[in-house]
């Protein structure tokens, strides 16, 4: 019998139990995802204009403040995977809840920190607080998939996407306005607002109830017999010595410190050992191993990042300190930044394209690069903010691109591991990032040093597009299904 009208609208717009739509995405879900996502790059971008003002008011040199940056991205570089792991295994919805409540806290820790000692422990505890929001989100995107059978969550993707993209070049305008009405500690106190809003929509929104990658069922909170037992603790405690050891030598490289690279190594040969060897791995290495095109989507994030945040941190180092602007001036000369990557973003965003968007991406990256060349202490406004309008073009693109590649490439059953591997490689480039600006500003953000960062950036945009144009496999991605 041919199904009525009546029966057809019953079917597509009636509640399930739970009270979700049965073949549509469940929007309720959209807005504890976004604003969850959002709580580390709103605190990794409205760092670059604190960073002076901090070290005046602490009497810190930018050596020691750069650990305000490092610091988040070290905890985040380790804790995104992690927590993703844990998400995949029991769902989303405690993890979430613990996280966000972690970012009020060290919100409130941060505003009233005595010394930089304790302000970089906040933001340790913030990076890990905002290690779940994101890998939640991808979990949640892809469960939702699988449960209407309509594998089509562009729109979905791209609102995490833009979000993420839109607060961190809005950040440093956002930082500076919020340091010109209450100084520098107002950048670590919005974290409080932030965090409770987080608490409410995802104790009313998030799904109490979610399967385990086995396929049985767990509750949002609950933690089943099995799966806590199959938790491989010695491979995250290997990863997070990996990185660890690699990140801080990045943060400074010293050939005094050569153990650290050495400790790395043999952290590294360590890990990849116990995961090859145990039943349920941490990160599946053999799995992943054999995934080509997402190993290149994680180096191709890499580098569009170590461009990005190279741009973020030190061209605002250098408006404040070469140019001589005030933070809240700095934080307006970026506006363009912003505008650029939103227009880029909503208009490009719900077409996938990711390999026409990484190709344009990088190009614009080399031609932003490439003006920084010419800017001098003298350079009017109107260049400055012409040279942040062109890269936030890439930032509205790269980042996109690499997030709808890592949906198509990854096992679904581990898609919270995969995207807290992707912020992880994000991370990397922003310590890079971080690196090369401590590198190139060893006696202050000056002209010269923009300049010798300038030629960096350029290099890794030019890899980005080399690695780019010769991944056949980009040509080739297409939805699953559900």
């Amino acid at each position: 019998m041919i199904p009525t009208l009546r029966t057809r609208f019953q079917q597509r717009f009636t509640p399930t139990g739970d009270g979700r739509p049965p073949d549509r995405f469940d929007r309720r879900l959209i807005a504890p995802m976004v604003l969850g996502s959002v709580l580390n790059p709103v605190n990794s971008s409205m760092i670059a204009v604190a960073l002076v003002p901090i070290g005046s008011a602490l009497g810190a040199p930018p050596s020691q403040t750069a650990w305000l940056v490092s610091g988040l991205y070290l905890a985040t570089a380790v804790g995104q995977p992690v927590i993703g792991r844990l998400v995949d295994m029991f769902g989303p919805r405690r993890l979430y809840l613990i996280g966000t409540a972690m970012v009020g806290v060290a919100g409130l820790l941060g505003s009233l920190a005595p010394n930089l000692g304790a302000l970089v422990a906040a933001r340790v505890l913030l990076g890990l607080g905002t290690s779940a929001a994101y890998p939640a989100a991808m979990h949640l995107t892809r469960r939702e998939a699988e449960r209407t059978g309509r594998d089509s969550p562009a729109g979905v993707l791209t609102a995490l996407a833009v979000s993420a993209q839109t607060v961190s070049v809005v950040g440093p305008t956002l930082g500076g306005l919020l340091i010109g009405l209450g100084g520098w500690r107002t950048i670590f106190l919005v974290n409080v607002p932030l965090s409770l809003a987080c608490l409410v929509l995802g104790a009313l929104r998030l799904p109490k109830a979610t399967e385990a990658t086995d396929g049985t069922a767990v509750t949002g909170g609950g933690v089943p017999g099995p799966a806590a037992r199959g938790i491989d603790l010695p491979g995250m405690a290997l990863f997070a010595a990996l990185l660890v050891a690699l990140m801080v030598f990045l943060m400074k490289p010293r050939a005094e410190d050569w153990y650290l690279p050495v400790l790395a190594l043999l952290a590294g040969a360590a890990f990849a050992r116990r995961e090859l060897r145990v039943p349920e791995p941490f990160i599946d290495l053999r799995v992943l191993g054999g995934n080509g095109p997402l190993l290149a989507t994680f180096l191709r994030q890499f580098l569009s990042y170590t461009t990005a945040y190279a741009f973020l941190y030190g061209f605002t180092q250098w408006l404040e300190e070469g140019r001589g602007l005030h933070a809240a001036a700095a934080g307006l000369v970026l506006l363009p930044l912003s505008l650029s990557g939103l227009l880029v973003s909503a208009i490009t965003g719900r077409r996938e394209a990711v390999r026409g968007k990484l190709v344009v991406g990088s190009l614009v990256q080399i031609a932003g690069c490439t003006a920084m060349l010419t800017l001098q202490a003298g350079s009017g406004m109107w260049l400055l903010a012409a040279v942040g309008a062109l890269m936030g073009v890439p930032q509205g693109l790269n980042g996109l691109a690499n997030q709808n590649a890592l949906y198509r490439q990854a096992d679904p059953a581990r898609i919270a591991s995969a995207a807290g591997l992707l912020r992880t490689f994000m991370y990397l480039g922003a310590m890079a990032a971080s690196a090369a600006d401590a590198a190139f500003f060893t006696h202050g953000a000056d002209t010269g040093g923009l300049h010798h960062l300038s030629l960096f950036m350029l290099a890794g945009a030019v890899l980005l597009l080399a690695v780019t144009v010769i991944d056949r496999s980009l040509g080739t991605l297409t939805p699953r299904k559900a």
